[in-house]
This record gives C-alpha cells, sequence and structure tokens, in this order.
C-alpha cells in the first residue's frame, strides 16, 4: 500500500477556505487516498515556504492570498501564470514546482456548464479591476473574446484593460455599453452577504445576454434574480469555484474530475 498523498491550501487566513470539502469529495468519488490540508503560512514566512516547497513532502499546493505573486516567482510557469505572474496552483515537474492561474479557467469552464450557449459576437463586459477580474478578463481575451471593463475607480479599469488588450469604459456609461453586451460578468464583492447591493439596471441588456455573478454566498444574489426575471440566463459563482479546483486535481492524480450536483450539495451545506 501507498503512502497517503499530501496536498492542500496555503494562505493567511485559510480557515474559512472551502477546499478541504471539494477535494475530499472527490477523494472518496475516486478511491484516492489522499489528504488535503489548510495550511496557514504569514506573509513574511510566503518566500521561505515557496523556496522550500519541492523539497517537501506535498505533491502540490493550491495558493490564496496572499501569496500568489510569491509563489510566481518560484515555479516554472504556464501561459496563464506568465501573463498574470500570480498563481494558484502548483504541482510537480521534475525536481521543480510548475504552477498556473486556473481562477479564469474555471470561470470559462463554469460558463460552459451553466450556459453552453454563452459565446456570441458581441463584448463581454466584466464589473471591477481586483483580483478576480483579473483572471476572469486574461482568460476571456486569451479565448479571443472582445472584453470591456467598467470599475468605480477608472484608473484601476484603465491599468487591467491595458493588462488583457480590453477597453476601458467609464463606469457613468454603463447604460449604454450595456446596448451590445452579451456577457456581463460581476467581478466585485458587492451583492456578497455582508456588502452593499450592486445598484445596476439591467435593462439596457440584449434579451439574449448572459449575465454571471461571482458571488457564491448567496449563491442568487440581487443581480442574478434580477437577470432571470428579464428571461436572460444566468451563472452563479459556485461554478467557478469548483471548476478552478479540477485543474489541481487533474494535476496531482490525473483524473479531470466531475463537477455534480453532490460537489454543489455538499459546498452549499457550509454556507
Amino acid at each position: 500500500m501507498g503512502e497517503t498523498v499530501r496536498v492542500g491550501v496555503v494562505g493567511w487566513p485559510v480557515k474559512h477556505s472551502r477546499s478541504p470539502i471539494i477535494f475530499d469529495h472527490w477523494f472518496k468519488a475516486y478511491g484516492i487516498d489522499a489528504h488535503y490540508d489548510r495550511i496557514e503560512v504569514k506573509p513574511e514566512e510566503g518566500e521561505r515556504f515557496f523556496a522550500d516547497l519541492a523539497a517537501s513532502d506535498l505533491a502540490g499546493v493550491n495558493v490564496t492570498m496572499p501569496h500568489k505573486a510569491t509563489a510566481a516567482r518560484f515555479a516554472v510557469l504556464d501561459p496563464a501564470g506568465v501573463r498574470l505572474q500570480a498563481i494558484n496552483t502548483l504541482w510537480r515537474d521534475g525536481d521543480r514546482m510548475a504552477g498556473t492561474s486556473s481562477d479564469g479557467s474555471g470561470f470559462l469552464k463554469s460558463l460552459d456548464a451553466q450556459a453552453p450557449d454563452w459565446r456570441r459576437d458581441g463584448p463581454a463586459l466584466i464589473l471591477g479591476a481586483g483580483g478576480a477580474a483579473v483572471s476572469v478578463a486574461d482568460a476571456l481575451a486569451a479565448a479571443g473574446v472582445r472584453v470591456r471593463i467598467a470599475n468605480r475607480t477608472h484608473e484601476k479599469a484603465a491599468a487591467l484593460a491595458a493588462l488583457v488588450g480590453a477597453e476601458a469604459v467609464p463606469w457613468e456609461r454603463l447604460p449604454a455599453a450595456m446596448e451590445d453586451t452579451t456577457l456581463l460578468v460581476n467581478a466585485t464583492s458587492l451583492g456578497m452577504n455582508g456588502s452593499g447591493p450592486l445598484d445596476l439596471a439591467l435593462a439596457p441588456l440584449p434579451h439574449d445576454a448572459t449575465v454571471a455573478d461571482l458571488v457564491y454566498y448567496p449563491l442568487e444574489t440581487p443581480l442574478l434574480r434580477d437577470a432571470r426575471a428579464r428571461g436572460l440566463v444566468a451563472v452563479d459563482g459556485l461554478g467557478m469555484l469548483l471548476y478552478q479546483a479540477t485543474v489541481g486535481f487533474e494535476r496531482w492524480f490525473g483524473i479531470d474530475p466531475t463537477v455534480d450536483d453532490a460537489l454543489r450539495r455538499a459546498v452549499l451545506a457550509t454556507m
């Protein structure tokens, strides 16, 4: 019998992480002898941890804040990692660690699963310019989608637009920008429990637009509720969380795991 494979999530803090629930579900589903740890690493200890990671007994790790940029400096990066210089998934590549950012690909997989017809000729409009917006904008642009970015601080939208080859839209011009938008993405925290609402009228959107919200707590945000009421296709944020985790699992164990209703129910039960 082989030894138990050890993987985990690295961050500060990580007590809130739902990743162990996701991976434990797959370990049981595929009969894999592995353990997924929450690994707390203080910000000032990040460089030492990732410099020593290849010599540890960990088969790989997921990475959350505040270590994504630090981890990228100690890994062989794939194209997404090179573009973003921040990663959330590492795996062994010979005697080194390799890494990628799977948030963007996880978002695209979630779109494909929940809104199979989301790819249309019109542009995608992303609200927000933080870390989640960066990953989503990069993935959409890399997939050949025309991307627009709006943020209340326009300078941040412009900086992100320059990074991914997108167009920055002033927040006050959102209604006009929405008129030909075929994919609207809320990448802000607005709508999350404990945050204020996203005050945005969806009336300007085309009747066949898709609306995605990266917030998954609550699962049905006011934005998605409004979208469904207007007959628009709505994509919740839980899918991105689940699908981004498939990248690490496949790298560590050679299996592309299924994201199914049982997994969604297991994670939702913790909210």
